[in-house]
């Protein structure tokens, strides 16, 4: 049960954070997980991009070839970054921040960054409000391992606020 997932935006948006959780999880139920990342030069605001590997095996090659999930938090992440999703692959897009969707048979779009500030009060919560929606899409760890993989995570302070977060991502999946 290979997964490839690759988590996409500009920097700052965490979605490196986002990866490295998702991997841990992964671990602690488990699974093999190997997680990469890149981003542009300018670090914050340029594209960034943090791959994922599930596997019940051993992993020997740790790049995302042909992913299997990818979301997109930006237009630009967007059209850089789903080129080589598997045909019967998910794309996952921040509804407001990618007004343009690719052309790709299955698009779900929640408007990730515009629930985190409305039910968390900052658009710095957008990475655990995709990540709550990222877990219960792919089904590839449970949402009890996600809670306790944020918790190591995140700073002490914002244990609550990021369990709201996971709990609004995990939500805005209903009915899609």
């Amino acid at each position: 049960m290979m997964k490839q997932l690759r988590l996409s935006g500009s920097g700052g948006q965490g979605v490196i954070t986002a990866a490295i959780i998702f991997a841990e999880a992964a671990v602690a139920e488990g699974m093999e997980a190997v997680q990469s990342q890149s981003y542009g030069p300018e670090a914050r605001g340029g594209a960034s991009k943090s791959e994922v590997i599930i596997n019940d095996a051993p992993i020997f090659h740790p790049h995302v070839s042909v992913p299997d999930v990818v979301l997109a938090m930006t237009q630009k992440a967007a059209d850089k970054y789903y080129a080589d999703l598997n045909p019967d692959g998910v794309l996952i897009l921040d509804t407001d921040l990618v007004p343009e969707p690719p052309d790709f048979k299955n698009i779900i779009r929640i408007p990730i960054t515009k629930l985190a500030v409305e039910e968390i009060g900052k658009s710095l919560f957008a990475n655990i409000v995709a990540l709550g929606a990222l877990v219960k899409i792919t089904g590839i760890v449970s949402l009890e391992a996600i809670k306790k993989a944020v918790s190591h995570r995140v700073p002490p302070h914002t244990v609550d606020q990021n369990m709201k977060a996971l709990q609004v991502g995990w939500d805005a999946v209903e009915g899609k």
